[in-house]
């Protein structure tokens, strides 16, 4: 391999751990189906019309189906949530995408639309917002309102969310990373999570720093700023656990 298509591999890898992740719902089995897709394509020849991102977006999801598909508990399927994460949370165009699951564009789009459609059937639960910035945390609120779920409520300090999290036992926590000199959002969720079980995504400006894979890093990150339909397909992965192995 060149030192030109290291780097580029080098450079991809966080993306790709973001959508694994988000794709299981799992930190854990989301890495390990990077490392499976690594080895593949390093070992083998690339299509020369996929840039490494791509083909590791369509390296992870056969390596998935390969593996779990037959006992896979999938909900919605496994290429139309793909999709959904594609175009959302990876900010990849529609063409990219379908290029990357070795679909037609107008493959793409019809599962697609039907995955969009999916979206509206998710079962409602309540959110927590931890963010420091008052006017954020109204725009994540009217979306999160909009994507039909209830506010738990809204913390702007560490210690308001741990309070609000013991009183309201949210569905779901949305946190902001750097709640400035109201503390940490992670420790926040760190210390909720002691005492009360619940699907966490994690909100960024700098996601890279979460998609190492050196350490316990989140299974849903969502960067700043961000989409109505990226909040949306990330709750949805987040509420129903993703495509996860029986």
């Amino acid at each position: 391999m060149t030192d030109p298509a290291r780097q580029e591999l080098v450079k991809a890898l966080p993306y790709a751990r973001r959508f694994a992740r988000a794709l299981v719902g799992d930190q854990k089995t989301g890495d390990q189906l990077v490392a499976i897709a690594l080895k593949e394509l390093v070992e083998s020849s690339r299509r020369s019309d996929l840039s490494a991102r791509q083909a590791l977006y369509g390296l992870l999801v056969s390596a998935f189906m390969e593996r779990h598909g037959a006992d896979a508990k999938v909900g919605m399927p496994l290429r139309q949530r793909a999709l959904l994460l594609l175009t959302s949370l990876e900010e990849q165009s529609l063409s990219s995408s379908a290029h990357a699951l070795g679909l037609t564009d107008e493959q793409a789009a019809a599962e697609l639309n039907k995955a969009r459609e999916g979206l509206q059937e998710i079962a409602q639960t309540s959110v927590l917002i931890i963010e420091d910035e008052p006017i954020i945390a109204m725009d994540i609120q009217d979306l999160v309102e909009r994507c039909g779920h209830k506010i738990a409520g809204v913390a702007h300090t560490e210690a308001d969310a741990v309070a609000l999290a013991a009183k309201t036992k949210p569905g779901l926590i949305l946190a902001d990373i750097n709640l400035g000199g109201g503390g940490d959002g992670m420790q926040a969720v760190g210390r909720i999570l002691r005492t009360h079980d619940a699907p966490v995504i994690f909100v960024t400006a700098y996601p890279e720093r979460l998609l190492t894979g050196e350490t316990q890093e989140p299974s849903f990150v969502i960067t700043k700023p961000f989409e109505p339909m990226t909040l949306a397909v990330a709750t949805y992965q987040a509420v129903t656990g993703g495509v996860t192995p029986v």
